[in-house]
């Protein structure tokens, strides 16, 4: 039987974390021997993992990630991992150095400069596997790269590379060392070629899992919208972190209710950001029309619900969200970038925007005005999505050359 360890930053609220634990449900036990490993040993998700699969973390911590007392869990692990085995004082030129490029590109990424020191500092398995994957950029990717002994290295990519704040420099090449490199788009794929040519002939499309019969029943379950509003309900789903923009969703906000749609915009998430945000809803007056609702277990029914899903995020590789609410043929507006425009046929199967708080509100107004267009835009969604979903051959492709 083949061993195979899967590598993962985090077992938090999160498109690359549900993707993953449906690829390992799908993977035959009787023929692998199935590991998982993960960086941070923290996540809420950890109840959710598949039967069969062996966790080789100690003594896990299913704190939620972005809680505020999760990221306090997170800090202090950065900090620890500092001191272990020196491991900081090592790194002191490596994080000082990428720490300056970053300032100098115009955007310091805390998280991406401590990942080297987290995969440096975590524990390590003296077991040899068949085949290791690392499923997620980062941390995931340096500790496979550099500490795993395994005979198939191999590692999923699921973001617009350059745009996430990566680099060679930062990754120290460690793209050149796998065998083979999954893309979760073409836009993802185009992204890492243009900062790793030497890898295009290694690298290939591996469409993200989804489970749409699962979907459907778990939107039909008892859960969603609890208040008594009777206006038009905009839903949108992610981490509220500077990646997702949600201020810009605010400020359209703003301008959807200065026309005089009667709506409210639900948020399911959480995040580092949501202090800042509760200020700038608080400031705009829109305390009772734009609600954070948190990490909800079971989003489906909001997403059955809602009249409209925005994702207004800055960058994407391919959103497992967006899909999820074209399953279940929510009217969708999505923001013109790279992953977006795979999904979204724009005034076909959705709408397409600019990241500016006027252009949303106004295809905002354009959806929910009305609402018969709308529901075709739904019907054409959720056509166009299953077509790209099937992905028949992705788990003997990736097994496969164990």
């Amino acid at each position: 039987m083949k061993k195979l360890l899967f590598v993962i930053n985090t077992l938090g609220t999160g498109g690359a974390e549900v993707a993953l634990f449906e690829l390992l449900r799908r993977i035959d036990k009787s023929q692998f021997d199935v590991s998982l490993f993960v960086l941070f040993n923290q996540g809420e998700l950890l109840e959710r993992l598949p039967k069969g699969v062996r966790l080789l973390n100690k003594g896990f911590d299913e704190t939620p990630i972005h809680t505020a007392e999760g990221q306090r869990r997170l800090k202090k692990k950065v900090i620890a991992s500092f001191f272990k085995k020196l491991t900081g004082f090592k790194l002191l030129g490596y994080l000082w150095s990428n720490y300056r490029d970053m300032r100098k590109a115009g955007s310091v990424k805390v998280d991406k400069l401590f990942w080297r020191l987290i995969a440096d500092s975590a524990p390590r398995f003296d077991e040899r596997f068949d085949m290791a994957i690392a499923y997620i950029e980062g941390g995931s990717t340096y500790y496979v790269k550099d500490y795993v002994k395994a005979d198939v290295k191999k590692a999923f990519v699921h973001i617009d590379y350059s745009l996430a704040g990566y680099t060679r420099k930062l990754d120290r090449d460690c793209y050149t060392a796998f065998d083979n490199i999954y893309a979760v788009s073409d836009t993802v794929k185009e992204s890492l070629i243009k900062t790793y040519p030497e890898v295009a002939d290694r690298t290939e499309i591996f469409e993200n899992l989804i489970d749409s019969d699962m979907i459907e029943q778990k939107s039909l379950e008892a859960g969603g919208f609890d208040d008594d509003f009777d206006g038009l309900r905009i839903l949108s789903m992610g981490r509220l972190n500077a990646q997702k923009s949600f201020e810009i969703s605010v400020d359209a906000m703003e301008e959807v209710v200065k026309k005089g749609i009667n709506a409210k915009w639900y948020v399911l998430g959480e995040g580092d950001q949501r202090q800042m945000l509760e200020g700038r809803i608080a400031e705009k007056g829109l305390g009772d029309k734009f609600l954070l609702l948190g990490n909800k277990q079971n989003p489906f029914p909001y997403l059955r619900q809602c009249d409209l899903y925005v994702h207004a995020s800055r960058f994407e590789g391919k959103s497992l969200a967006i899909r999820e609410a074209m399953i279940l043929k929510c009217p969708v507006i999505v923001t013109d970038c790279g992953g977006n425009r795979e999904l979204i046929d724009d005034g076909v199967n959705g709408l397409i925007c600019e990241i500016d708080p006027i252009d949303l509100s106004n295809k905002i107004v354009t959806m929910l005005s009305d609402l018969e267009k709308a529901r075709v835009m739904g019907e054409k969604a959720r056509e166009a999505v299953m077509e790209v979903i099937q992905n028949p051959d992705g788990i003997e492709r990736l097994t496969g050359k164990a």
